[in-house]
C-alpha cells in the first residue's frame, strides 16, 4: 500500500470556523476523517498532517522520501512568499501535488502567484475540499504508472 502525507499550513486547522465564505463549513477534524477514508478505497495509507509553522512543514517535507511515497502540500498563505518552501521542495524525492482550497488567482493580487507551484508535479485549486480529494485520485494514478513503468 502507498503511504501519501497530506501537508497543511498555516490557519488550516480552523477549517470549519474560519472565513466559511470562502473556505466552506466543514471541520479539519472531518477533512482528515474523508482523507482517510478516500486513502483506504484508493488503496492509500493516508496521514493527514497540519501546522502553522514554516520551520515544522519544511521538515517534513524533508523526511518524506523516508516517510511517504508522495505528498499532496496546501503550502496555504506559505505558497506566496516562503523561498524556503520552495527551495525545500525543489528537492523533496517524491512526487509533491499542490492544492489550494480557493482559487487563488480570483482572489486578493497577493494571493495570484504560488512560488512552490513551479517545483511540484501539479496543482489543484478553486474546488473547494474536492481540491483534495482529486489531488489524492492523481497521486494514486501517478503512483500506478510509476510501478508499472519498467524504469520504476
Amino acid at each position: 500500500m502507498s503511504r501519501v502525507l497530506v501537508l497543511n499550513g498555516p490557519n488550516l486547522g480552523q477549517l470549519g470556523r474560519r472565513e466559511p465564505e470562502t473556505y466552506g463549513t466543514t471541520t479539519y477534524a472531518e477533512l482528515v476523517e474523508q482523507l482517510r477514508r478516500q486513502g483506504r478505497e484508493q488503496g492509500l495509507d493516508v496521514e493527514v498532517r497540519q501546522t502553522d509553522s514554516e520551520a515544522e512543514l519544511i521538515g517534513w517535507l524533508h523526511g518524506a522520501a523516508d516517510d511517504a511515497d508522495a505528498v499532496v502540500l496546501n503550502p496555504a498563505s506559505l505558497s506566496h512568499y516562503s523561498i524556503a518552501l520552495r527551495d525545500a521542495l525543489s528537492f523533496t524525492a517524491v512526487p509533491v501535488v499542490e492544492v489550494h482550497i480557493s482559487n487563488i488567482a480570483a482572489r486578493e493580487e497577493f494571493r495570484h502567484h504560488s512560488v512552490v507551484s513551479a517545483v511540484v508535479r501539479g496543482t489543484i485549486t478553486g474546488l473547494g475540499l474536492d481540491s483534495y480529494h482529486l489531488a489524492l485520485v492523481a497521486v494514486a494514478r501517478l503512483l500506478a504508472r510509476e510501478a508499472d513503468s519498467p524504469h520504476a
